[in-house]
């Protein structure tokens, strides 16, 4: 199977990312987000591994990839694991990606990405960094550098030129909505200029670590979930209506700052500011 893939997010109808090929440099991630997605299909998804004979086939891969192509690494694990920090195979990668001109997006929640500052200053890149919560990040992402390191490495990259966007997701009713103003205002403030946003879609295993971690807010919230929601895929969702309105709430926050915003499967395109969801309209 090739590492570097077309994007298909099963098929949602949801889903309104651009044309972009997906790639993981490893398998698994360290990160331990409770409501990750991938532990419901990733066999040990948290023991984060590298791929085997990663670079060989990056390499053999990226020449059958037509020219001006987006990457987008990483959709499932993070590509910057701690692991990284030794091994360098996402900034191997990158080195690859650079020499072809492809356009590369990255999406992590490390502070990691800022020591590959000099590569993705000078290939066509973009970085978003997903920031959850200020006040319940250890519980929501016990193994993952603070959103305090992100919000660092955010600074570092823009101010090197490198174009940023922040995705505020997930948003959980109860838990972190109200710090959505708050979060949107420090992006700006350090010169991200698009955030994509998007509400908690449980599976059964990710909802089971959250009834453990937050067993009040999962009371509170079980009903919004599994008898007033529905299921889409293998995802439950909030109803359409209080999606749509902790939606809207965003976007104020996003407008007021002068920021461009869009939602990740939520069904709202036409709440979309920006001519790309995932931020890869950021990349020179």
């Amino acid at each position: 199977m090739a590492l570097i893939q077309p994007f298909d997010p099963w098929r949602s109808k949801l889903c309104t990312c651009p044309p972009k090929y997906s790639f993981n440099p490893y398998t698994g991630c360290a990160h331990g987000c409770i409501y990750c997605y991938a532990s419901a299909y990733i066999p040990h998804f948290r023991e984060c591994r590298p791929k085997l004979d990663l670079i060989r086939k990056v390499i053999k891969e990226a020449g059958k990839i037509p020219p001006n192509s987006l990457i987008s690494m990483s959709n499932t694990s993070d590509p910057y694991p701690p692991m990284e920090k030794e091994r360098g195979n996402t900034r191997r990668c990158l080195e690859i990606f650079q020499a072809h001109d492809f356009r590369v997006l990255i999406i992590t929640k490390s502070d990691l990405v800022a020591k590959d500052i000099d590569i993705l200053a000078n290939m066509r890149s973009a970085v978003t960094i997903t920031i959850t919560s200020l006040k319940f990040f250890a519980k929501l992402e016990p193994n993952a550098p603070s959103p305090f390191l992100r919000f660092q490495a955010l600074r570092k990259l823009k101010e090197a030129g490198v174009p940023v966007g922040l995705r505020l997701d997930p948003i959980f009713p109860h838990l972190n909505e109200d710090e959505i103003e708050e979060i949107v205002s420090k992006a700006a403030s350090l010169g991200v200029s698009h955030i994509v946003s998007s509400t908690f879609k449980p599976r059964w295993d990710s909802w089971g670590r959250f009834q453990k971690s937050f067993p009040e807010i999962a009371k509170e919230t079980y009903h919004l979930y599994f008898e007033l929601g529905q299921k889409v895929g293998n995802s439950w969702y909030l109803p359409r209506e209080l999606r749509l309105n902790l939606m809207l709430r965003v976007k104020k926050f996003c407008e007021n700052q002068g920021l461009t915003f869009a939602c990740c499967r939520e069904g709202f395109k036409e709440l979309h500011t920006a001519k790309s969801c995932d931020g890869s309209h950021l990349i020179k």
